[in-house]
């Protein structure tokens, strides 16, 4: 087991994040997450800015951690042409220490155009069909591509990595588990899941799983719980809501039924690094 450190751009400006990156590497942490966010879950964490500008800014900043997007939604808001090259060029300019995690998004993010929040499963499927255009896209030819939900003409990334980037496939319940297992170089969970990761291994073999979780660390642990509550409460909310309240403010509404105790009993909070 490898220990990574988050960058969440939903908390946090493009320089605190190049700061932070800095600082993992500083400590010992052996890679870094960083999310793809259009809007924060809600107000108290206040921040998003574009994640391929920050990831730019990494490399040019002495950062020589591996980078994964924890996850880039390649099937609504930006089209996974568009995501390929932006990912070559990350791959690129990290010098091959660049992993592409995508998954099927939230309408938090998606909806902000005006398209429509298709259902889970057909997320799903144009989830599969952008990971196949991204990879054709990867080989340096030329691509002209009419599938079910996604359309090319003619289009050629010119500025490619050595060899093109691992994409780890992030899922939610044993459908999407099961796509990550069969189309993904890897599995991305950002919550503790053995269930999941135990059933991807099972369709994927030892491919790589990157878990995620959040602890809050004060002097003191009631201090800590009532960060953790103010800023992810988010995290604590049951079912598909995460998938599709379109708005911070709706987020906000619905954490109002999360309490300090649910936060606590899930997030490791106070001094104890123990726990």
């Amino acid at each position: 087991m490898k220990l990574g450190f988050f960058l969440s751009c939903e908390e946090y400006g493009p320089a605190e994040l190049i700061e932070q990156a800095r600082a993992a590497q500083d400590a010992g942490f052996e890679s870094l997450w960083i999310s793809d966010h259009y809007h924060p879950w809600n107000h108290e964490q206040g921040q998003s800015p574009f994640v391929w500008s920050v990831i730019g800014a990494l490399a040019g900043a002495g950062v020589t951690l591996p980078v994964t997007t924890a996850v880039t939604c390649p099937i609504i808001r930006i089209h996974p042409a568009v995501v390929a090259q932006a990912a070559a060029t990350s791959a690129v300019l990290l010098e091959d220490r660049f992993n592409l995690g995508v998954g099927t998004g939230e309408a938090l993010n998606e909806h902000i155009l005006g398209s429509a929040w298709p259902e889970a499963e057909i997320r799903l499927e144009m989830l599969e069909e952008a990971i196949e255009l991204i990879r054709r896209l990867w080989t340096g030819e030329v691509v002209s591509h009419r599938g079910r939900h996604f359309r090319v003409e003619n289009a050629r990334i010119f500025t490619r990595p050595d060899a093109p980037p691992p994409v780890l496939v992030s899922g939610f319940g044993p459908k999407a588990v099961d796509v990550a297992a069969r189309i993904g170089d890897g599995f991305v969970t950002t919550s503790p899941d053995a269930d999941g990761i135990a059933r991807f291994h099972d369709g994927a073999g030892e491919k790589p799983v990157h878990a995620g979780t959040k602890v809050c660390w004060d002097e003191s642990k009631e201090r800590a719980i009532e960060t953790a509550h103010r800023i992810w409460p988010n995290d604590q909310l049951p079912g598909e809501l995460a998938q599709v309240l379109p708005t911070p403010e709706h987020f906000e509404q619905a954490a109002g039924l999360v309490t300090k105790e649910m936060v606590a009993r899930v997030m490791p909070c106070g001094p104890d690094l123990d726990e």
